[in-house]
């Protein structure tokens, strides 16, 4: 087996099991993909984010890691903005490496003017740097690179080998603040029931939602059936518009992270109901690679 370019005998005699964030031997070793790329592209647009799922083992281990984060932060947030998020610089923590190349303007690693962490007392709690005065009110495709913490998932959900799952946070939110509340408005009772989604970089159609029950074989562990979904009932081709006019600015902001030349994504944003830090914006982001002979189609479509 090959990994990050090596070849490798993974087993469970070459591979320990340990405890913490997995590596990516563990990954493969301990934690084989359940679900594939199609299957993970169709519970995105299956209308109910919640069939997307972290392996069970995993689980388990990221449960007790919890438990100690939290001991010793007092939170998971608190974790979060005093150790693991790093504003406007590449993610440096991660045993999951992404293979994505920063841009210049996005690799500082530059460290100046921070206090160590060893000598910060874990348990204060720690705000989110104050935004600049030009800072947008919400998340933006151009938004600069300070406002973010683009990290890799240190426990991703159960994706196939080739897929990266990354996380970008946000010190802004990531829906306008003049969003009206859901009992007012039908578009903001979607969004905080179904939260947002989209795909780049994909020369065909995402799996329709029809098509939902081919799939579900791969979540009986689970025990998801259809009549478990929480999902709205498709409204007027206006209203669907008026959903998907909403995640515009994470769709560019991929478009231009991810390039769609050499990567399809699937991104989406966790409703309410579903978000494991509330108190942190984030957006999640399934990316894979394109194969040589798929990115010289593309080429070749766009000439």
């Amino acid at each position: 087996m090959t990994v990050d370019g090596e070849h490798k005998t993974l087993s469970p005699e070459t591979v320990p099991l340990g405890v913490g964030p997995p590596t990516r031997e563990e990954m493969l070793v301990y934690y084989p993909a359940k679900f594939t790329w199609k299957q993970l592209k169709t519970f995105v647009n299956s209308g109910d984010l919640g069939l997307l799922k972290r392996d069970k083992k995993l689980q388990k281990r990221y449960d007790a890691w919890a438990a100690g984060i939290k001991a010793k932060y007092g939170s998971m947030a608190n974790y979060l903005l005093n150790y693991r998020l790093q504003w406007g610089r590449q993610d440096t923590i991660s045993l999951l490496p992404s293979s994505l190349k920063e841009s210049p303007e996005e690799a500082t690693t530059d460290r100046s003017g921070e206090v160590p962490e060893e000598i910060i007392d874990p348990k204060v709690p720690r705000r989110l740097p104050p935004l600049p005065p030009d800072a947008p009110p919400y998340f933006k495709a151009d938004m600069p690179p300070e406002l973010l913490s683009i990290t890799m998932n240190d426990w991703p959900y159960s994706v196939p080998p080739e897929v990266e799952h990354s996380l970008i946070w946000s010190r802004v939110p990531i829906l306008p603040p003049d969003l009206p509340p859901p009992s007012e408005s039908r578009i903001s009772a979607r969004l905080h029931q179904d939260g947002l989604w989209g795909f780049t970089g994909s020369e065909s159609p995402p799996p329709s939602p029809s098509t939902l029950p081919e799939s579900l074989g791969a979540l009986s562990e689970w025990g998801i059936t259809m009549d478990k979904l929480i999902r709205s009932p498709r409204g007027t081709d206006e209203e669907e518009r008026e959903i998907r006019k909403y995640g515009e600015e994470i769709e560019n902001f991929v478009r231009r992270r991810w390039d769609e030349h050499e990567w399809q994504t699937a991104w989406f944003v966790n409703p309410p109901r579903l978000q494991s830090v509330p108190e942190l914006t984030h957006i999640h982001v399934f990316a894979r690679r394109k194969t040589p002979k798929e990115i010289a189609r593309t080429q070749i479509n766009t000439i």
